[in-house]
């Protein structure tokens, strides 16, 4: 028996090998696609591989009375209707943890940034301006860093941190014991003892917009922070107003609720905030990795029968 597979995004080479060479599997790549062209081909696809350039929504669902799994090359599935997936019987898989360095590293990236005004420093330069004494900006030594959310990204970043000397703090409703690399705390704790947050989340009902003005108010003046992984997580008027009362020294924003954000986003062209276009995932090391981790997750589905890193468990239980 042959399934087919349809990968209606970009995605590495190396994944499309390992599709090709296995047997029992047809593979129809388009590369990125619009939702008009995704519904024209899914009818006969088992099988889809994506990333986040195609929506898979309730009426895509609707047009695939053949489509079994999906294999998210990444960790995000906002972009798949998990209800109307587990209606249909499909499941949803992603590759955890490809992103993890990347997305660490951009992290700590974005911190040295903020800390130290590398962004305005280059444009004021380029600019003509030669302007040193407006950029006098901190040390990570010594610092405390708050990690929201003590999964594999944040147990990476708290991992590097420690090489900066940073006290590392950390706050996980799932995690009880940081080990050698964080302190866990509750997270009221984490806010008001840490010089940097960095979020490291999913959306919940309960961490949706998790950064508002509430929360803000119990942090330190002059806390800087980062958001490289979901945009829900803040309340975008909220964090605005408190970098423009200083409450809040710099925001690094790599994650938006709706990207690319609209021109009158209040976080974007502010002179204290950081925007960069998600990022997180985008080294050429990680997207090979994901891409060869979801191909993996698709052959061994249909061939092995094997399921792992199930998005909506209800699925099998059903």
């Amino acid at each position: 028996m042959t399934f087919h597979v349809l990968v209606p995004d970009d995605v590495d080479a190396a994944a499309l090998d390992i599709l090709n060479a296995a047997e029992g599997l047809k593979v129809t790549y388009t590369g990125k696609i619009s939702q008009e062209k995704l519904k024209e081909l899914i009818p006969d696809a088992e099988a889809l591989m994506i990333r986040s350039g195609v929506k898979i929504t309730a009426d895509v669902f609707e047009a695939a009375p053949n489509l079994k799994a999906i294999a998210r090359a990444g960790v995000g599935v906002d972009n798949v209707d998990l209800e109307a997936a587990t209606r249909h019987g499909v499941v949803v898989m992603n590759t955890p943890g490809g992103n993890t360095i990347a997305t660490a590293e951009l992290t700590l990236g974005l911190m040295l940034a903020l800390a130290r005004f590398i962004p305005q420093g280059d444009a004021t330069l380029k600019a003509g301006k030669w302007e040193r004494k407006n950029m006098v900006g901190v040390e990570l030594r010594g610092k405390t860093l708050g990690i929201v959310g003590f999964g594999r990204i944040g147990k990476a970043v708290a991992a590097r941190a420690k090489a900066f000397e940073m006290k590392v703090i950390a706050h996980d409703p799932f995690v009880e014991d940081g080990g050698d690399l964080a302190t866990m705390v509750t997270l009221d704790e984490l806010f008001a003892q840490s010089d940097f947050i960095t979020l490291h989340s999913v959306i919940t009902p309960e961490t949706k917009h998790l950064i508002n003005r509430a929360n803000i108010a119990k942090m330190k003046d002059g806390v800087r922070i980062v958001n490289a992984a979901r945009g829900a997580l803040i309340n975008d008027q909220d964090l605005a107003e408190a970098l423009k009362i200083g409450k809040v020294a710099g925001a690094a924003v790599d994650v938006y609720d709706v990207e690319p954000p609209p021109p009158d986003h209040p976080l974007l062209n502010a002179p204290n905030v950081i925007d960069t276009p998600h990022l997180g995932a985008s080294t050429v090391d990680a997207q090979i990795t994901v891409a060869i981790e979801a191909a993996e997750l698709i052959r061994d589905f249909f061939l092995k029968g094997s399921v792992n890193n199930v998005c909506n468990p209800d699925v099998i239980r059903s």
